[in-house]
């Protein structure tokens, strides 16, 4: 199982991840949702995904326009993780700004989980999330269970940095995970490196 940091704003964390010496698989910036406390203004993401890394940076975009999508196609952004964007517009991103994607479905019911069979030969990762967006709602992953293996699933929504991550192993590929590595607002290293650790061991018993 991987792990993906979400809502990375500062040099000092971003550098803190990729020289850890098990860093997250994939790192997420708020490219274009203003109302997350989250959000990096564009000069600043200029600066922070200018780095040099070994990891792979993830452009996170809500109902993305042209604008934007033209404002970031030179950044160094190895997905986009798209979420409200139709599969027939997701195809066309995917084709024409030549990026890996992310399909981000909000969770609630078996109906919201079944609408990863529209965009499954179009992207390469299918994030099953919560309702709350920048908010950490949960959902109930059992709705996960008849999701096939051959789908690279990502889960988000409401998972602990300290949960025993274990118990996830059989339901996703990859951990998404944002607020609960925060103390009052920021990112907490010490949670980041608890979590990482916890992503390791996970791997080493597997």
């Amino acid at each position: 199982m991987d792990a993906k940091i979400c809502g990375i704003k500062d040099i000092n964390t971003l550098k803190y991840i990729i020289n850890h010496n098990y860093p997250a698989k994939y790192i997420g910036f708020i490219v274009n949702y203003i109302k997350s406390k989250r959000y990096v203004e564009f000069e600043e993401l200029k600066k922070l995904i200018s780095i040099k890394k070994k990891i792979n940076f993830v452009a996170v975009l809500v109902s993305p326009d042209n604008k934007i999508l033209e404002k970031i196609k030179d950044l160094n952004f190895d997905f986009y993780q798209l979420y409200n964007v139709s599969p027939k517009r997701t195809k066309l991103i995917k084709e024409k700004y030549n990026k890996k994607i992310i399909t981000a479905l909000t969770i609630e019911s078996k109906g919201d989980v079944e609408k990863y069979k529209k965009f499954d030969s179009i992207s390469d990762i299918i994030l099953f999330d919560s309702k709350g967006y920048e908010k950490s709602l949960g959902f109930d992953h059992r709705l996960l269970k008849n999701v096939p293996s051959s789908i690279t699933k990502m889960l988000a929504g409401n998972i602990q940095f300290d949960d025993k991550l274990d118990k996830y192993s059989k339901i996703t590929d990859i951990i998404d995970i944002s607020g609960s590595l925060e103390t009052s607002g920021e990112k907490d290293i010490s949670k980041i490196n608890f979590f990482l650790e916890n992503i390791r061991k996970i791997k080493n018993e597997n």
